[in-house]
């Protein structure tokens, strides 16, 4: 989250090239310059199918409507002492943490199924 909240998240260390992708498109969309800048929808199509892009401007604009219509009605998100524990939260309880991995890692099956047809059709593009 904290890389992708900075303005220099193409150059974080902690982000995929296709999860850089997508945060390009989200901002983007958001910003309503998508239709115009050829470069970055060629970055987009680099990392993902036209289905997948498709499927990312509908999740964008959908967050999008979302924000602005709770915005301007000015609908609470949260209760605000949620919103206030959160913004007080700045550690990680790396205990509650490490005990939420090893579950995880007790859990992780020894095979996985193969994916379909369609699924590595798409992870070769």
């Amino acid at each position: 989250m904290e890389a992708i909240s900075r303005d220099d998240y193409v150059d974080s260390p902690h982000l995929s090239p296709r999860e850089k992708a997508a945060v390009l498109w989200a901002e983007h969309v958001t910003k309503n310059t998508a239709r115009s800048r050829d470069d970055v929808f060629e970055t987009v199509r680099e990392q993902f199918t036209d289905a997948e892009i498709v499927d990312l401007t509908l999740i964008c604009g959908l967050f999008n409507m979302m924000n602005r219509y709770q915005d301007s009605l000015r609908v609470p998100i949260e209760e605000e002492n949620e919103v206030n524990k959160i913004k007080t939260s700045v550690r990680t309880n790396t205990d509650a943490l490490k005990t939420y991995l090893e579950k995880i890692v007790c859990g992780w099956p020894d095979t996985f199924p193969e994916p379909d047809a369609q699924a590595k059709e798409n992870s070769l593009r």
